[in-house]
């Protein structure tokens, strides 16, 4: 009986994942890339995260580790689990199994809307012992304010309406929309919010400074974030590709929000999309010696700014592919040209990879994510093929995409079991088979 009631609650959501396992590998067992070596990654990889980082639990939600740290991230799950949408015409049970960790996700969002990650169990594992104006919680692995991290679940939410399931459009994706966008209208306003995050005995980029407040700044429109989605600290408050991530959920909830059914969240909505919309046009473009306009990456709105990007998404590389912009639109052509050089400071060349990197890992190491990122926001198959070729090539005999990877020796790395970065190649390569069709 109270499996049935589970089963109902959900929608029937509930997977039978030794099943599902078997049909993905049948699926990836078809797959032909066009080196044997991308072909054996790509098949490891897509297997990998269904059988090694998901649980699936008695009511239906499901837990994905990000692989080497048993918490669950709710960015990284979006971006591990996404990929599989683009394989549900031919296995449609994944449609399931992303609705079961949306299910998840939704869960860790009500319970806490400022944490990034969480634990498996309610058992008190922390990543560190933090000082913050509220108690952490014995279900939160870290409590870090990452606005991408309210965003991604929404995201995902999207494609999976997309891919055309809709049992996950229920009462609860709906009042955790509501508690994300109070959350965003109140750090739109950060120097009323109560919000505070501080560790000791660590490098100045993992706390917040300030007594954990952050630096000064000045009402923009946009939404304050503590972190980046690497998890190290945003030097401005506006980080702008989470604020361009947040522009493109709200496009998207309203459209997946059935018309007069919550009047007040639409217009919160509409009205927190023109805000940071304007935001983002008045303070978040710069303009080069050539009269050139492109995206900055962080500023506080009292005209400081940060030029960079990070290999983890959201970032500026990656805003055509979560939809903000187009290839081909000029701003986000000319900032892709400056952060694809040495106008980024995270952008490294060496023997074996160029490519961007991040302040998170050591200096010359060259993301696979952003390597693949590179292709997945491009339509040109020579690139795309290439990307694919380096990936597979830089693995270090291991078989698995890593976290950074040395420019002069592949051999060198950090992260040895990355199941984000695993995905993200998986995504590259079914974007090349879609095109190649």
């Amino acid at each position: 009986m109270v499996s049935t009631s589970i089963e109902e609650k959900m929608g029937e959501a509930m997977i039978d994942q030794k099943k599902l396992i078997e049909e993905i590998q049948a699926y990836a067992d078809t797959v032909e890339l066009p080196t044997e070596k991308e072909t054996k990654l790509f098949r490891q990889a897509f297997v990998d995260t269904i059988t090694n980082t998901v649980s699936v639990r008695e009511n239906g939600e499901i837990f994905v580790a990000t692989g080497d740290i048993p918490a669950m991230w709710l960015r990284d799950s979006t971006f591990q689990v996404l990929p599989y949408l683009m394989i549900a015409d031919k296995v449609p049970a994944v449609k399931k199994l992303v609705h079961g960790v949306l299910e998840q996700q939704l869960t860790y969002l009500l319970h806490d809307p400022y944490s990034n990650a969480f634990n498996k169990e309610a058992d008190g594992g922390h990543y560190s012992n933090d000082t913050s104006n509220v108690p952490i919680s014995a279900l939160v692995w870290e409590r870090k304010f990452e606005i991408d991290s309210l965003c991604a679940p929404f995201f995902l939410g999207y494609q999976l309406q997309q891919a055309g399931y809709t049992e996950h459009l229920n009462p609860k994706f709906w009042e955790a929309a509501s508690v994300a966008i109070d959350t965003f209208i109140r750090e739109q306003h950060h120097e009323t919010s109560m919000y505070t995050f501080v560790r000791t005995d660590c490098p100045p980029s993992d706390t917040i400074p300030c007594d954990g407040k952050g630096r000064p700044i000045e009402y923009t429109g946009m939404v304050w974030s503590g972190f980046r989605p690497s998890d190290d600290a945003c030097y401005y408050g506006y980080f702008i590709p989470g604020n361009q991530f947040i522009v493109v959920i709200l496009k998207q909830l309203l459209e997946l929000l059935p018309k007069k059914s919550n009047p007040k969240l639409e217009e919160k909505m509409t009205r927190l999309l023109a805000e940071i919309t304007q935001g983002i046009e008045k303070y978040g473009r710069l303009v080069d010696e050539n009269g050139e306009y492109y995206y900055a990456y962080e500023v506080d709105g009292l005209g400081n700014n940060l030029f960079m990007d990070d290999a983890n998404v959201p970032s500026l590389l990656s805003l055509p592919f979560l939809g903000f912009c187009a290839e081909n639109d000029p701003t986000y052509l000319v900032t892709r040209s400056k952060i694809l050089s040495t106008a980024n400071p995270y952008y490294y060349t060496g023997e074996c990879l160029k490519g961007i990197g991040s302040p998170h890992t050591p200096p010359a190491y060259v993301w696979p994510i952003s390597l693949a990122m590179e292709g997945l926001t491009s339509d040109d198959l020579a690139v795309i093929e290439a990307k694919l070729q380096l990936i597979s090539k830089t693995d270090a005999g291991t078989l698995q995409c890593h976290e950074g990877i040395n420019v002069d020796d592949p051999n060198q790395f950090t992260r040895e079991w990355f199941s984000w970065a695993n995905m993200t190649y998986c995504n590259l390569a079914l974007h090349y088979l879609k095109l190649k069709k």
